[in-house]
């Protein structure tokens, strides 16, 4: 029997875009503290200014699942792209960090409704016979940014400042909605024209969300609030531990273990089922922050990205599939916002909140340890929610 094939044109147009817009986001979101604190801001606001983006785009997830199933996936995808651009030409003009906080958010506001579109797109073109492996490659569009992004913000910054930042991320944001337009959706779309089966009776949660998806999402968000204090203040601790070349390489590191370990993450899925990744994945994440909190140096580092690539990196993928699977195919793009969503508020408000740890005790260290219990926050939430998928689902 002939293997469904993954690598199609719409696959490669849908990853690309995909890579791109979250090169924007991990490239800034690693630089724009340093760059707040330039204006005199405290670690707090810093971690406030780098969340914004991703409140923004929380906020515009709420409509992004009823507006592509209004207008269309690929149509709001390309308004989307569009308005993210927009906002990323603003930040040549900032002067103040209210001003900066203001851009963030509206730069975000785009980056939400683009990036629901493009993963739901992305998700839809899948073959469902492979459907945990081909979301493995399309997912690692996240993984090569979350490495290349951040060691490549950092160059551009040491270098060119800010604005050679923000100069890249503007190209980078132009070519999300070029790749985009590309993506053939005929036969696959079901927005507002499509066949398929609605679901009657919505209340007005379900016009916006889809609540099954909601469970299995906050697991992922819960590792994101781990995973965050890495992504957001890694250069402000590594000069605190005296680590400063050895972090620089740490993104790479993940992004490429990741690389091996997702497609392999999703393969088990398929065969075995989410929780052989998802339990592993937790467990690794806790024991590599602590670590890293607890005896920082270059072989803890290494522990910490390969279990940060175990856990927030393989489970933002198998959780996104089990989230997906949750409902049926006419709600998918509600699964998706929601998937996102919960991870949006983790991402947002989780810099900010730990924060508030570094400015109440004057340690980036123990932020990590607190980083590490958060993590292990989702391992009793999963097991739950395990025991309640009916054995057909699993």
């Amino acid at each position: 029997m002939t293997k469904e094939k993954i690598f199609t044109k719409n696959f490669c147009f849908s990853f690309l875009s995909l890579l791109s817009i979250s090169m924007v986001m991990y490239m800034l979101m690693a630089t724009i503290t340093q760059y707040a604190t330039e204006f005199g801001s405290s670690a707090t606001l810093a971690g406030l200014v780098s969340g914004m983006y991703v409140v923004g785009g929380m906020f515009s997830r709420l409509a992004a699942g009823k507006g592509m199933e209004t207008f269309g996936w690929k149509k709001m995808g390309l308004a989307a792209a569009g308005f993210h651009f927009a906002a990323c030409c603003l930040y040549p003009f900032v002067n103040s960090l209210p001003l900066l906080i203001l851009v963030r958010f509206l730069h975000g506001l785009g980056f939400g409704a683009a990036s629901s579109a493009i993963m739901t797109i992305g998700m839809s073109v899948l073959p469902a016979g492979r459907f945990g492996e081909a979301a493995g490659y399309f997912m690692l569009g996240t993984t090569i940014s979350v490495g290349i992004g951040p060691f490549v913000g950092g160059y551009i910054y040491d270098t060119f400042g800010g604005m050679g930042c923000f100069l890249c991320a503007m190209v980078l944001s132009f070519l999300v909605g070029v790749f985009l337009f590309f993506v053939d959706l005929a036969g696959v779309e079901t927005g507002k024209d499509a066949n398929l089966p609605k679901e009657t009776g919505e209340s007005l949660v379900r016009k916006l969300i889809e609540p099954r998806a909601v469970p299995i999402s906050v697991v992922t968000a819960l590792s994101a609030l781990g995973y965050g204090g890495i992504m957001s203040f890694y250069r402000l601790y590594a000069e605190e531990v005296d680590l400063v070349e050895a972090f620089s390489w740490f993104f790479l590191l993940y992004a490429a273990l990741l690389v091996v370990c997702r497609p392999m993450a999703g393969k088990v899925q398929d065969r075995y089922g989410g929780r052989f990744v998802c339990i592993p994945g937790i467990l690794a994440q806790t024991v590599g922050l602590f670590l890293l909190a607890f005896r920082p140096c270059v072989f803890t580092l290494i522990l910490c990205a390969l279990g940060c690539a175990l856990g927030f990196g393989s489970l933002n993928s198998a959780c996104n599939v089990m989230a997906c699977q949750s409902a049926p195919l006419a709600r998918r793009s509600y699964c998706v916002t929601t998937f996102y969503l919960c991870c949006d508020v983790a991402m947002g408000f989780g810099p900010a909140l730990l924060g508030t740890v570094v400015t109440g005790t004057g340690s980036y260290q123990l932020m990590y340890f607190a980083s590490a219990g958060l993590t292990l926050l989702a391992l009793p939430l999963f097991l739950v929610i395990d025991c309640r998928r009916k054995p057909a689902e699993k």
